[in-house]
């Protein structure tokens, strides 16, 4: 069993884009600039979206994070993001999700402009992505294929199992690992809460990738020996006996699944750190494509 470190590659990929980045700066070009937007005071919103501007200051990237109430309402945050399209400065922005109930977030989502959405949740972009067209890869799916990529995990031919069907890792998941190329060429299942016997299905993967946000619920009896297996759940479970008060926990019983597979990601330290690190390898492809565009 190989663990897919996330962490370690994560910091590989920072190294790289730091290195970009002092090319730009001797070029006397303009580095990357990232915004983030965040309505509310959630508190694993406040942690995520701290964690990315640090991201972005040690790979040299210039960042700005926009606060806003929970009372914000849904014109007001659609005039701030009307003024971040607009400004020229910036190459890429996101808007931390969850939104209060009083905004609609597909509005909001369809509102940023496609050339600046790097979190590539944008229908267009998630239209490109569908048809292997240059754009961005919304950052969790595009983690796990360079982790994949990186640790030369072989794809073609196999059958992939992707459980949870959401917009943001399920559904890209399931069609990237089913393009043409590497990663990808696979056979892929998608499996989601009314899939009927999902632990016959999953025995038949050589590739499992979970995002379902329920610990534990991968067993070492739903998983053939040699499968690969990713984790993307992401879980607070309450501990007594942890000094925080909870461990952090994926969709996966890593203790018992981890002896049966041949690679395996960690929770945490697995998928996680990929995210971040592919949101700023984003944020430099929006700065590419806009010297592209003569902008």
């Amino acid at each position: 069993m190989q663990l897919l470190d996330g962490k370690k590659t994560a910091e590989d990929i920072k190294c790289e884009i730091a290195a970009e980045v002092e090319k730009i700066k001797a070029q006397g070009g303009k580095v990357p600039h990232l915004a983030a937007l965040i309505v509310g005071n959630d508190g694993a919103s406040l942690t995520y979206v701290g964690s990315k501007v640090k991201a972005c200051e040690r790979v040299g990237f210039e960042s700005t994070l926009i606060k806003m109430p929970s009372t914000t309402s849904e014109t007001e945050l659609l005039k701030k993001i009307k003024e971040l399209n607009e400004n020229s400065e910036i190459d890429g922005f996101i808007v931390q999700l969850p939104l209060p109930e009083q905004i609609d977030e597909q509005k909001v989502l369809m509102a940023v402009d496609p050339r600046k959405d790097v979190d590539g949740f944008h229908p267009e972009n998630f239209g490109k992505m569908a048809l292997d067209m240059t754009t961005f890869i919304p950052a969790t799916p595009f983690g796990i294929l360079e982790l994949l990529e990186r640790y030369g995990v072989e794809t073609q031919g196999k059958h992939t199992v992707v459980i949870g069907r959401s917009h943001i890792v399920g559904r890209p998941m399931s069609i990237l690992m089913g393009r043409k190329g590497f990663p990808g060429n696979s056979t892929v299942t998608l499996t989601h809460s009314y899939t009927k016997n999902i632990a016959q299905i999953t025995t038949q993967a050589d590739i499992i990738i979970t995002a379902l946000g329920v610990p534990n619920y991968l067993k070492a009896e739903m998983v053939k020996d040699g499968a690969v297996v990713i984790d993307v759940g992401i879980t607070r479970v309450a501990d007594d006996i942890n000094p925080k008060g909870y461990v952090i926990t994926g969709d996966v019983d890593f203790e018992n699944v981890s002896k049966k597979c041949s690679f395996i990601t960690p929770v945490p330290g697995g998928v996680g750190p990929m995210t971040i690190a592919m949101l700023l390898k984003n944020t430099l492809l929006a700065r590419e494509m806009r010297i592209a565009r003569n902008e």
